[in-house]
């Protein structure tokens, strides 16, 4: 088993179409559109629920269904015209230029304008996206009034393990250096899907993107003018003190090193695991398995496991990830779906972050997440509380004995907590939602560009024939696995504005209190 297929990079030289979702929101979403105003006060009135929620301890745990906002699904219609993506390999897989050419010679027809509302009921616009979505305003910002220069880019190539570059829809990548295992691989299989999903939607642009896990830009380094930072592209960042623009990371299309699958059919199979181990049936104990040799908080981690000798049980049963012995005995005690037959799961970061985050909240069971300033683009839509329980890192021994032992005498609302997580990972992170949000970064990334990108002189195109049909393994079947197949037949969500500085302050006292009446539960009891 493995909770955490983290071995971060040391420092270096959905087969299925998804069915579309619901425009019947709650709340009269085809009003809100023609009203910002009145959007900032739905936003506004939802944050003062949640206010009240925590009167009882932790935030959306009490009684009632699992309501989510933004994860209905839009209905297709059963008339709906299906676009198919062509894709195929010569028999033996030849790659380069050729297949490209030939590729675009069927490329499918584009997808529908902003303004085109088939599939919809008369009237109805698309449904907002998820909350996390305003963070892209948030990750632009430094250049939201100088707009972004030729000359900006350039100064990120310091930075940056490749340049990805979109022009007329068609994809091209320059190597500077390289990246750990398959990261930049997987990440341009992803902006090639992505293409082919909404083929003829995805602007012209010019990107510089790191690989690695630690911070790049320092914020402090740009404090009296942001708008000199250059604009890099990444993983995850530190909210704190980097400027970034997050990216989805590789490992939604596949970790091949790892035998991690995509996430669109890794998530239905937890969901099976999930249905066939109640959550009541569950070791009653907060599991964590992955490398602890790539950061202090791992390997600190450690002392929270279970002594039998000493007597002291913090209700923890850690476990090391040896990847040596797991890629020899062919991944057989690896599989990230059957490790749900805990009650709870700790979340600990890698160098910086880790990509188990959305393994681990998919399970069903509480994330018991040990703080860190480090984020990636969906976490930022996590609520403390809610979506997961936070764990103070000064007293992490303590923090997962009360967690779990409160989560224990209180069942339904532990239960609630680990409903709450794996449903935001199953439905505002569905692969249709992650495209969604990779075409609004790119499109609003590439209305602050003063110059019209062009192909760089060192640059090789790419597209899926002339990476997919050369591979062979598991990197080939996690290229098949993920491959879109038809192009998006419905419009995508409407990106709401950026948050309010009272919005922000707001969710940040929000997050203090649920810690703040933790620690004080914690000393009480």
């Amino acid at each position: 088993m493995v909770d955490d297929p983290a071995v971060e990079h040391q420092p270096s030289p959905s087969p299925t179409t998804k069915p579309c979702r619901n425009t019947s929101t709650s709340g009269g979403v085809g009003v809100v559109i023609g009203s910002i105003v009145f959007l900032a006060f739905l936003v506004r009135t939802k944050w003062i629920h949640l206010d009240a929620e925590y009167d009882s301890f932790l935030a959306g745990t009490g009684g009632g269904s699992v309501s989510r906002r933004g994860c209905h699904f839009r209905a297709r219609s059963s008339t709906a015209h299906l676009i198919p993506i062509p894709f195929s390999c010569d028999a033996n897989g030849t790659s380069g230029p050729a297949l490209c050419r030939r590729g675009a010679s069927l490329a499918p027809e584009p997808s529908p304008s902003p303004s085109s509302e088939r599939h919809y009921s008369a009237g109805v616009p698309p449904p907002w996206c998820p909350d996390y979505f305003r963070h892209i305003h948030t990750d632009l910002e430094p250049w939201h009034t100088a707009g972004i220069t030729r000359d900006a880019v350039e100064r990120a190539q310091h930075h940056a393990e490749l340049r990805l570059v979109v022009v007329s829809g068609r994809a091209y990548v320059e190597k500077y250096r390289p990246s750990y295992q398959t990261r930049d691989v997987f990440t341009e299989w992803g902006i090639l899907q992505l293409l082919a999903r909404y083929p003829g939607r995805v602007p012209d642009v010019d990107m510089m993107f790191a690989t690695g896990d630690v911070i790049r830009v320092r914020a402090a380094d740009y404090h009296d003018d942001p708008s000199a930072a250059p604009p890099l592209f990444r993983y995850c960042k530190d909210v704190d003190k980097e400027v970034a623009i997050l990216w989805p990371d590789w490992s939604f299309w596949g970790w091949s090193e790892v035998n991690i699958r995509p996430w669109a059919p890794l998530i239905e199979e937890v969901g099976r695991e999930n249905a066939r181990h109640p959550w009541r049936d569950r070791e009653p104990y907060a599991f964590w398995k992955g490398n602890p040799g790539v950061s202090e908080a791992r390997r600190d981690l450690f002392r929270c496991n279970n002594d039998s000798a000493a007597g002291k049980d913090w209700n923890a049963r850690l476990f090391a990830q040896n990847w040596a012995a797991a890629v020899r005995n062919g991944f057989k005690d690896s599989s990230l779906a059957k490790q749900c037959r805990y009650r709870y799961k700790i979340y600990v970061a890698g160098r910086a972050w880790s990509v188990s985050e959305k393994y681990i909240l998919a399970c069903d069971s509480p994330m018991l997440a040990l703080d860190t300033p480090y984020r990636d683009f969906f976490s930022r839509g996590l609520v403390a509380g809610k979506h997961y329980w936070p764990i103070d890192l000064a007293d992490k021994c303590r923090a997962i004995k009360f967690a779990v032992d409160w989560g224990n005498a209180h069942p339904e609302e532990a239960r609630r907590m680990g409903q709450e997580g794996s449903g935001f990972a199953r439905e505002e992170m569905d692969m249709e939602v992650v495209y969604e949000y990779m075409l609004h970064v790119l499109t609003q990334y590439a209305a602050l560009l003063r110059y019209k990108p062009t192909v760089p002189e060192k640059a090789v195109e790419l597209c899926p024939e002339s990476m997919a049909c050369p591979r062979r393994g598991r990197e080939r079947d996690f290229m098949m696995e993920s491959r879109e197949k038809y192009v998006a037949t419905c419009e995508p969500c409407t990106l709401p504005p950026p948050f309010t500085a009272d919005e922000v302050l707001d969710k940040a006292v929000r997050d203090d209190g649920v810690r703040s009446k933790l620690l004080h539960k914690m000393d009480r009891d």
